[in-house]
């Protein structure tokens, strides 16, 4: 199955939101179950990418976040869709060669219309745009 690199950032965002649900959840099953395809296909290495690294810099990429967000506003406040989506476009933005800031932006806002309403995509677009505005 050939994915493009916006479904992959789909699959890695849904993926990452069963694993803050359940720790325990394998993220090639859980791949795997989200695309049907055969265990024998590859999954693609970008997907990959995204959910390790993520993972890996959870809590870096919370402080980084966390920078952005307005008075009053934490981590624990947000939304677990919109902070995935967040956590994702920061990785992509800060860790990812190749990748410009502005596609993370529009490819987590992309993914937020889908997954939340227009209230969090105003949100998560307001954080983002400290990526580009700031850095």
């Amino acid at each position: 199955m050939n994915l493009t690199r916006h479904k992959i950032r789909e699959l890695a965002f849904q993926t990452l939101f069963a694993i803050e649900a359940n720790s325990a959840t394998d993220k090639e099953m859980f791949f795997y179950a989200l695309t049907k395809m055969n265990e024998d296909e590859e999954i693609p290495q970008y997907f990959n990418v995204i959910v390790d690294g993520v993972l890996e810099h959870k809590s870096e990429l919370d402080s980084l976040i966390s920078k952005y967000l307005s008075s009053g506003w934490s981590i624990q406040r947000i939304a677990k869709t919109d902070l995935i989506v967040l956590r994702v476009a920061f990785f992509e933005a800060k860790y990812v060669e190749n990748i410009p800031a502005n596609v993370a932006i529009n490819e987590a806002l992309e993914i937020t219309k889908k997954y939340s309403d227009d209230r969090s995509r105003k949100f998560v677009n307001g954080v983002l745009s400290n990526i580009v505005s700031k850095d």
